[in-house]
């Protein structure tokens, strides 16, 4: 993520962090692990409506080894046994905007800073990963 924002000339550490920590849950994060090791960490925060997908970022030395794939599969599998759709913004000009398109995401709005895109309820997709 830093790379994305430093490209948006927006990337301040504090406040990075303020975000971050102002919005933290530990009950809707969960950490990503590998052969276990910490690979990554995931926020999903419960809006009744919705899932919101608030954070997902796995470290850059085990990106592209299908991890983000497999943390979406599983949450798509929980968001579909409750019935709700997944809700996530993405910064513009972030690859990680082809990552959801690519997962059956689709855009519904743009902020100043921030794409915003759902995936519908019993909409899995087959990633073949």
């Amino acid at each position: 993520m830093r790379e994305s924002l430093e490209r948006l000339g927006r990337f301040d550490p504090d406040r990075a962090r303020e975000r971050f920590l102002g919005g933290f849950d530990a009950n809707s994060t969960r950490r990503i692990e590998v052969l276990g090791d910490l690979v990554g960490f995931v926020v999903i925060k419960d809006q009744q409506s919705e899932l919101l997908l608030d954070h997902l970022y796995v470290i850059p030395r085990a990106q592209g080894a299908g991890i983000g794939s497999e943390v979406l599969t599983r949450i798509f599998r929980e968001a579909d046994e409750i019935g709700r759709p997944i809700k996530v913004g993405a910064l513009k000009e972030s690859a990680s905007n082809r990552f959801y398109t690519r997962h059956g995401f689709v855009f519904i709005e743009s902020g100043e800073f921030d794409n915003y895109y759902v995936r519908a309820s019993g909409n899995a997709v087959d990633l073949g990963d």
